[in-house]
């Protein structure tokens, strides 16, 4: 039987045997919205009449700058086009997000046992075993972990909840763990650079010292 036309317009899809790899203020890359949403995984289920797309194994979807990767990817797509992801993490990794921010070389990457991805409201949902890091480049700037972190594309705000879904072995209270590094302040233009850091000083003993050791 012939390929229904709406499975194409909703996703590009490419099925594999062994599946592939799924970020003023600098926000999320503004153009991925509006990009095509690509999956590879080893299986899928797709309802018509629900516009609803269930990817299996080795999942990895791509949208713009958007990756995806996870055991389970659900897709369900909205008369306006708007595309709404669940991801579930398999039994040895966690579901993965990665997108770029807009106008810097920045990216927002997180985990999750349970990713959720709202394309209309721009947010993403990390659940269970929660971890977003910033990269600046290849650096890693900041670090949170919790239980459920929430990040807004649109604001760049997001929050964590910490509780006892977050406690671990090495977190046994289940507190929010944040690494933030801080942003240099911009000197004023004209402004002279910043002094050369002063080399550490060498430490050599007195010639009365030298002379008492005689």
């Amino acid at each position: 039987m012939p390929a229904s036309p709406h499975l194409f317009r909703a996703v590009s899809i490419a099925c594999l045997t062994a599946g592939l790899w799924w970020s003023g203020a600098a926000l999320a890359e503004k153009a991925d919205r509006n990009q095509p949403l690509n999956a590879e995984a080893d299986s899928l289920r797709y309802d018509d009449a629900r516009q609803v797309s269930v990817f299996t194994g080795n999942v990895v979807i791509t949208k713009g700058t958007i990756l995806i990767r996870g055991a389970v990817v659900e897709v369900r797509q909205d008369a306006q086009g708007n595309q709404f992801g669940i991801v579930t993490a398999g039994p040895t990794a966690p579901a993965f997000f990665r997108q770029k921010r807009d106008g810097v070389d920045e990216f927002i990457e997180g985990t999750g046992q349970r990713i959720e991805y709202d394309s209309r409201a721009d947010t993403v949902r990390f659940i269970g075993n929660a971890v977003m890091k910033r990269f600046k480049g290849t650096q890693l700037s900041d670090e949170t972990t919790g239980s459920v972190i929430v990040y807004n594309n649109t604001t760049d705000v997001f929050t964590v909840d910490g509780g006892s879904a977050n406690r671990s072995a090495s977190n046994p209270t289940g507190r929010v763990r944040a690494m933030l590094t801080p942003v240099p302040k911009e000197a004023a233009p004209g402004s002279p650079p910043p002094p050369a850091p002063t080399p550490p000083a060498t430490l050599r003993p007195t010639p009365q010292m030298e002379e008492g050791r005689q």
